[in-house]
């Protein structure tokens, strides 16, 4: 467990240092990318990366599958195991990757058909394509044995090539689009820095495992030894496609229904989000592998124990991401951008519901997956169906807010509650309601405390804010209150607390 605890914490020490070098730079070049390349072209960028996206469906879940299947050797040391389904992994992936080619090159076909109505010229809308197309490519030719690092607990080690070189192509890109406005040049260092990224990771993996030898002439022969990753594959496709659509495709769907410039005034809103969510999330980026490497041990003690501790701090996590975003997100966006780049409030409120439920599963999905849990297609295809009705129903008349709702309406039956009961009915083998007697405090407590946060921004704290110092005393008097409540009502009456603060004790002698 002491093995566990500590590679978690390393890999939240380095994801940590490069969140907040990435957010200034964030931040600072998103303004510089407006001013200089314009909204119409951020907006393109991100309607092209979410067609991508759905290329990126081919790869069908088996990343997802292979990682279970690594925990246990990985686990015993079993170095001809790892070879063996790496192999298969090189073998899959490099069809994969041809099948993505093919169906770009065919997309792309249609391209003059589906932006016609855009000011944008199409040579620079298919370089960009094609560049985005060949730097996801690579990841699936060159760099497909990063999941070894992942499974080992060992995601600090990406985090060190990629977002290095994400630091130094986005200072790059910062420089010549404040002083040549260049579209093609823009496009040309994303392409060129995420294929070094590639090259220079897959030379630090042949480091770390120098036993690791894939072959990948062998992999289709290997593949009928582990029949069970084409199983779990097909299962996971279903949950990928569902997947994809709920969190991949605002872009394409916003273009549709409203403009490529909305897409680049709803992009300001999801950065935001993403960004702060990031900083949450980089602390517990190891701790999925952590979990299969406790599922594969068995002891269901140990996995209950640490399924509420994880429970507990991705309520607390989602409800102080969502009460610090409902204050101070639009006061930000009037300080970063200006008051025209605000969206209605119902919106926010609306992209922060999707957002808690969003952090708030990441206990129940991490133990879904570490037991391998992707039988239920059934509940893929109902959230789905349930996503695109909505969608297109109240998307057609509401826009935006119509496709937040189909989001939301679709997760909420879904996530909230089918998930849970899957996990306890077929992981723990225990009544669901254990879950619902911890969860449902999680629910009130942060409620609770998002209420008189409110009133104390109503009652008490002066809420004029014309300069960044204004700005921060308010995010601290807000923020301040939030948790204090927060963690004094989670102290008192939530499951998984006290074995938590036992924990940072052992964790500090």
């Amino acid at each position: 467990m002491a093995g566990r605890v500590q590679k978690t914490l390393k890999n939240a020490r380095v994801n940590l240092l490069f969140y907040f070098l990435s957010l200034f730079f964030a931040f600072f070049s998103r303004k510089i990318f407006l001013d200089s390349l314009g909204a119409d072209f951020i907006g393109l960028t991100g309607t092209l990366g979410s067609i991508l996206g759905y290329l990126n469906l081919a790869e069908l879940g088996i990343g997802s599958a292979i990682s279970v299947f690594l925990y246990k050797p990985l686990q015993q040391n079993n170095r001809e195991d790892i070879n063996e389904i790496l192999s298969v992994f090189a073998y899959l992936y490099r069809r994969i990757g041809w099948t993505i080619l093919l169906g770009g090159v065919a997309i792309s076909l249609f391209f003059p058909l589906i932006f016609g109505n855009t000011d944008i010229g199409m040579g620079i809308i298919y370089f960009s394509f094609y560049s985005f197309l060949f730097s996801s490519l690579s990841g699936y030719f060159i760099n497909y044995r990063q999941i070894l690092l992942n499974a080992d607990q060992k995601t600090y080690i990406v985090s060190i090539y990629f977002q290095s070189a994400n630091l130094i192509k986005t200072a790059i890109q910062i420089f010549l689009a404040y002083n040549y406005e260049n579209w093609f040049l823009w496009v040309s260092i994303e392409l060129i820095f995420s294929v070094m990224a590639c090259v220079i990771l897959n030379w630090k993996i042949a480091q770390e495992y120098p036993w690791l030898r894939t072959n990948i002439s062998s992999g289709k022969e290997l593949l009928k030894k582990y029949p069970n990753i084409i199983s779990n594959t097909k299962q996971i496709f279903i949950h990928k496609i569902k997947d994809f659509i709920l969190t991949k495709s605002d872009e394409v769907l916003i273009f549709i229904f409203v403009s490529l410039k909305m897409v680049a005034y709803y992009g300001n809103y999801v950065m935001i989000i993403n960004k702060v969510s990031l900083f949450f999330i980089s602390l517990f980026d190891g701790v999925l592998a952590g979990v299969g490497n406790l599922v594969a041990e068995g002891e269901k003690k140990k996995m209950m124990n640490v399924f509420w501790e994880l429970m507990l701090i991705r309520h607390f996590i989602a409800g102080f991401i969502c009460v610090s975003l409902y204050f101070l997100i639009n006061p930000f966006i009037i300080l970063w951008l200006g008051e025209e780049y605000l969206l209605d409030n119902i919106i926010l409120i609306l992209l922060l519901i999707n957002l808690y439920i969003a952090q708030s599963r990441g206990a129940v999905d991490m133990f879904n997956h570490a037991h391998g849990l992707y039988a239920d297609t059934w509940s893929a295809w109902v959230e789905l169906v349930l996503n695109l009705f909505i969608t297109i129903v109240v998307g057609y008349y509401y826009g935006l807010i119509g496709l937040l709702l189909g989001k939301i309406i679709s997760i909420l039956i879904i996530v909230v509650f089918w998930k849970p009961y899957y996990l306890f009915s077929s992981g723990f083998h225990l009544p669901i309601s254990q879950y619902w007697r911890g969860a449902l405090k999680y629910y009130l407590i942060n409620i609770v405390s998002f209420s008189v946060t409110y009133l104390f921004n109503e009652y008490v704290i002066k809420r004029t804010i014309t300069n960044l110092f204004d700005f921060i005393i308010y995010a601290l008097s807000l923020v301040g209150v939030y948790i204090i409540i927060n963690i004094l009502l989670m102290y008192l009456f939530a499951n998984g607390t006290k074995l938590l603060v036992e924990r940072i004790k052992k964790i500090r002698r």
